[in-house]
């Protein structure tokens, strides 16, 4: 069960007959990648909700489905939630949606208003923009960005406009954003934070962490993330998570519609695989040893090749790749040979700390198989000395 099975089948349950949950959050996650620009009230305007039922009512409707992937089950996410006793009624309100390449920022948040006068702050994670990806990679730069400063102010003014409490959430970097607003908001919004949810979100760089008040909403954080999720754990070090099972395998796994559900909740899946921890190790290592020079480096010039195409996202560039893939090649040539060297040895790094990991991992590996060898060696030693003094005894009782 995913969670489009998940609301078919508890939908008509109320939150007041069944709380709110961590399903839920997902839920209300992933309908934050829909534009709901032309339907929900900004911040600024404190107008009346509208509800999902409201929205779906217009014949326009299937127009917030054009800016995010996952097109078809973003649709029967929807229809279903609409047509459900838990969801079609919720209210939305302060829907933020702003893009602005020259801050290399994009964000988006909405708030929705639970059956028991509670609220879920919703921030999004990643669109398909090729600024939303940029940014994403400039969360491995020192000091928080744009979009986090937007997300801490978000959690403040809405937390001063509803008279209850609220949950707070988002999946990928919209778990990021949420947990970073948790982290610096005003004591006073803090206070009023029921519960974070972390849906695979990346991490943080230390002295970001550091300065946050983390210790303080460790408590109420539930970090989810899939057995091999990759997003999840980037940066990742000090916080605690849980790991779900998923219908799919590798990043795939990072799709919301493949989680698995059991009842109310998400399927528990045991310890992650030995590989994807060293990959994790590998890749966090190689970008806590880059400057902030490297890193600058590192992220303009990939940046620049894919702006090349003289498109503003994925959609656009799978649209018309051919051409699309021409203009990126031409600007990977004419990078000047310092710029392209200084990539080459950035890269070289992360395949030298790569290497040596691996290099660590298999002598690991190998000293622990010799230490079980000569363990099954001893058990079969005493096993064979034991079997000896039976038969022997054996045998003098027959004499």
């Amino acid at each position: 069960m995913n969670i489009i099975d998940y609301v078919r089948k508890y939908g008509e349950l109320s939150f007041l007959e069944a709380p709110f949950n961590e399903v839920d959050s997902l839920v209300l996650c992933q309908l934050t990648y829909l534009d709901f620009g032309k339907y929900v009230p900004g911040l600024d305007k404190r107008n009346a909700p509208v509800t999902l039922q409201s929205i779906y009512e217009d014949p326009e409707w299937p127009e917030i489905l054009e800016s995010y992937w996952f097109k078809e089950d973003n649709r029967r996410l929807f229809t279903a939630a609409v047509e459900s006793k838990r969801f079609g009624d919720l209210k939305l309100n302060y829907y933020v949606n702003l893009i602005d390449e020259d801050r290399e920022m994009q964000f988006c948040a909405v708030t929705y208003i639970l059956g028991d006068k509670n609220c879920y702050l919703a921030y999004r994670g990643t669109d398909a923009t090729l600024i939303g990806w940029k940014e994403d990679a400039n969360f491995a730069l020192s000091g928080p960005r744009s979009s986090h400063r937007l997300s801490c102010e978000y959690m403040n003014r809405v937390a001063g406009y509803i008279a209850g409490c609220f949950y707070a959430g988002g999946h990928s970097k919209g778990g990021n954003l949420a947990a970073y607003a948790a982290m610096n908001c005003a004591e006073y919004t803090r206070d009023k934070l029921i519960a974070l949810y972390n849906n695979d979100g990346p991490g943080f760089l230390p002295e970001i962490l550091k300065e946050g008040n983390y210790e303080q909403i460790k408590d109420k954080t539930v970090k989810l993330i899939p057995r091999s999720s990759v997003v999840g754990v980037l940066l990742e070090s000090e916080v605690d998570y849980e790991v779900v099972e998923s219908r799919s395998f590798g990043v795939f796994q990072h799709n919301a519609f493949n989680w698995k559900i059991k009842d109310m909740g998400f399927v528990r899946a045991g310890k992650r695989d030995d590989f994807s921890k060293f990959r994790d190790a590998a890749f966090n290592e190689w970008i806590f040893s880059l400057s902030e020079e490297e890193k600058h480096a590192l992220i303009d010039s990939l940046y620049q090749v894919l702006a090349a195409s003289q498109v503003k996202d994925l959609f656009q560039m799978a649209a018309d790749w051919p051409t699309c893939m021409q203009s990126m090649s031409v600007a990977l040539r004419d990078m000047n040979d310092e710029t392209r060297k200084a990539i080459m040895r950035i890269l070289r790094t992360g395949f030298e700390i790569a290497r040596g990991m691996a290099v660590s991992e298999m002598k690991d590996w190998q000293q622990e198989m010799k230490g079980k060898q000569q363990e099954m060696i001893l058990r079969q030693q005493e096993k064979t000395q034991a079997f000896i003094e039976k038969t022997q005894e054996f045998l003098k009782k027959k004499k």
